[in-house]
C-alpha cells in the first residue's frame, strides 16, 4: 500500500516514513471500581485531536531513537532508551515479527508528557503502525492491537482514531460517529502528573455507574454544543486536584474566558474547554494563556489518529 515503484516495475519497500501522532482527550471518564487484577474498571469516551507529535522512521540495521522536545516541563530530557514507549514498541514489534533489521526513529515532541493527553501511547501506536509498513510486515490493525495493549491501555485507541467508547481497563473499543467535529482549548500547567500515582489514590468509594458517559454519548448524537458542554465529566478530578491544585484554577479560567464547558482529560493535569468554533477557541486560548500554562486551540479529528506526512510537502509540517 505504501510502496514506491522501482524501475523494474516491481514495488520496493519504502525507506523513510514521516507520521503525525495525535493526542486525545477524554470527553467523559468514569472509574467504575477496582478489578481483581489490580486495575480499575473504566468507561470513557476518547476523542482524537489535532495536537500531534511527529515521528520520522528510516530503515537502519539497529533500532535507534533520537528525541527533539519542543515543550520541556522539567530539566530532564525524555528518555531515548527502553523507558521510552517508542523504543518499547519498536523492540516489541521486531521481536514478535522476527525482523532482522532495525529503524532510525526521530521523535519530535509537541504533546506534553504525563498530561492526560495520551502522547506516549500515541507515539507507541505510531511506531507500531509505521514500522509495520517500513518493514513490509503487512500486519492487520487487529494484530497490531494485540501488541498495542501491552504498551498501554490507550495505545489501541490510537490505531483506531476518531472517537471511541472504551471499557474494561480502557482497551475494549467501540467506534462512535465522529463526522461532526468541534473545537477545544487545551490548557496544561506544565506540571507532571503520574497516571499511576493518581489511580493509586482512587478511594474505594469512587464508583461511577456509566450513566454520565451514556448521557454524553446521547449529547454527542444531538450535535448540540450546550448539551455536550453540560455532559463533560471526569470523576478523577477530585483525586487529581490535591496533587495539582492548578486543575481547578485552569477549569475556572477557561469557563470565565467563555468556554461552554470544561473538564480534566484523563488522569490530568491538562484541562480542556469546549468552544463554539475554532475562532472562539483561539480567543479563549489568548485570554487564558500565561507564563506558567501552555495552551492550544485544537480541532477534533474524525479520521485516523496516525497520519502520513508527505515528504514532498516539507520536512517540518504540523
Amino acid at each position: 500500500m505504501l510502496h514506491l515503484p522501482a524501475s523494474s516495475g516491481r514495488p520496493r519497500r519504502i525507506q523513510r516514513l514521516s507520521l503525525r501522532a495525535a493526542a486525545k482527550v477524554n470527553l467523559s471518564l468514569e472509574v467504575l471500581g477496582k478489578r481483581e487484577d489490580g486495575y480499575h474498571e473504566l468507561i470513557t469516551v476518547l476523542q482524537a485531536v489535532d495536537l500531534s507529535d511527529r515521528l520520522t522512521l528510516e530503515v537502519a540495521t539497529t533500532i535507534e531513537l533520537r528525541m527533539i522536545e519542543e515543550l520541556r516541563m522539567t530539566d530532564e530530557r525524555l528518555p531515548a532508551d527502553q523507558d521510552n514507549s517508542v523504543w518499547q514498541a519498536a523492540h516489541l514489534l521486531r521481536d514478535a515479527a522476527g525482523v532482522a533489521g532495525g529503524a532510525r526513529i526521530t521523535l519530535d515532541k509537541r504533546i506534553p508528557v504525563a498530561a492526560g493527553l495520551g502522547g506516549g501511547s500515541s507515539d507507541a501506536a505510531a511506531a507500531l503502525w509505521g514500522l509495520n509498513h517500513l518493514w513490509g510486515l503487512r500486519w492487520s490493525t487487529e494484530r497490531l492491537g494485540e501488541l498495542a495493549v501491552r504498551l498501554g491501555m490507550d495505545t489501541p485507541f490510537f490505531l483506531l482514531g476518531g472517537r471511541a467508547l472504551a471499557t474494561g481497563r480502557g482497551e475494549l473499543l467501540e467506534s462512535l460517529p465522529s463526522a461532526r467535529g468541534f473545537a477545544l482549548v487545551l490548557a496544561n500547567p506544565q506540571v507532571l502528573l503520574s497516571t499511576r500515582e493518581v489511580y493509586a489514590r482512587v478511594p474505594p468509594t469512587l464508583r461511577g455507574d456509566g450513566s454520565r458517559t451514556r448521557a454524553l454519548i446521547t449529547a454527542l448524537a444531538t450535535g448540540n454544543s450546550s448539551r455536550l458542554a453540560g455532559s463533560l465529566y471526569n470523576n478523577l478530578e477530585p483525586v487529581a486536584e490535591p496533587l495539582c491544585p492548578a486543575v481547578r484554577s485552569i477549569k475556572r479560567a477557561l469557563l470565565d474566558a467563555g468556554a461552554l464547558g470544561a473538564v480534566m482529560s484523563g488522569s490530568g493535569p491538562t484541562v480542556f474547554g469546549l468552544a463554539r468554533s475554532y475562532d472562539h477557541a483561539r480567543q479563549i486560548r489568548n485570554r487564558v494563556s500565561r507564563g506558567s500554562w501552555s495552551c492550544w486551540a485544537v480541532r477534533t479529528l474524525s479520521g485516523p489518529a496516525i497520519r502520513i506526512i508527505p515528504e514532498a510537502s516539507g520536512r517540518r509540517q504540523w
